[in-house]
């Protein structure tokens, strides 16, 4: 008798439960989101294109907004270009500050960032740090490409990269594809960059 009676009530507790859906103030189901669409869409690229012919290497500088994940490539104290980034991931990854440009490299690779593959340049694994991750047996690791690299603070540069809407890189500064050439053809080694929280 004990046993039937703790049976009648465990059941009607689970048909009460709002875990089991039974319950009547339940409310409708929330479909879920894809990733893409939590993602803060950023703003295109501008360019200015009655600037192009005056501003030059010698007369160009860069500022960097850490806040806006925004590149602004300036004349004098005009924007040629306002550009989106994506930034360091964490807070003090890409140095804040001012700096100049240290060198240049069209088809510069990562030299800490990259894959490792095998004798027939097939992945065997990608996303590899070189500060924390060891090479499996028979494979060699290759560099991440960085095109259109302007280095500018030790290992941090500006290159082409992906832009997910938020701070996503190892600290370098990624630029879209078709804005990381304008830049890179604007800028020369001693070119001012300033890197500021806002």
């Amino acid at each position: 008798m004990q046993r039937a009676t703790f049976t009648i009530l465990a059941t009607a507790t689970l048909l009460a439960s709002p875990v089991s859906g039974w319950a009547q103030n339940t409310p409708p189901a929330v479909p879920m989101k894809k990733a893409g669409d939590l993602l803060k869409k950023q703003d295109p690229p501008i360019v200015k294109t009655a600037l192009a012919a005056t501003i030059t290497p010698e007369n160009s500088r860069i500022i960097i907004s850490i806040a806006k994940q925004r590149a602004f490539l300036m004349v004098g104290d005009e924007i040629y270009i306002d550009t989106p980034v994506s930034t360091g991931k964490r807070a003090g990854m890409t140095p804040m500050g001012t700096f100049t440009i240290q060198e240049k490299e069209r088809d510069h690779r990562s030299s800490l960032y990259g894959e490792f593959v095998d004798r027939r340049g097939r992945t065997v694994r990608s996303g590899v740090s070189l500060k924390v991750d060891s090479a499996p047996s028979g494979t060699h690791y290759v560099g991440a490409p960085m095109k259109w690299f302007s280095r500018f603070s030790g290992a941090i540069g500006m290159h082409v990269g992906i832009l997910p809407g938020y701070p996503a890189s190892h600290g370098c500064v990624r630029l879209p594809e078709a804005i990381a050439p304008l830049i890179y053809e604007k800028v020369k080694v001693g070119t001012p960059i300033e890197v500021a929280a806002e």
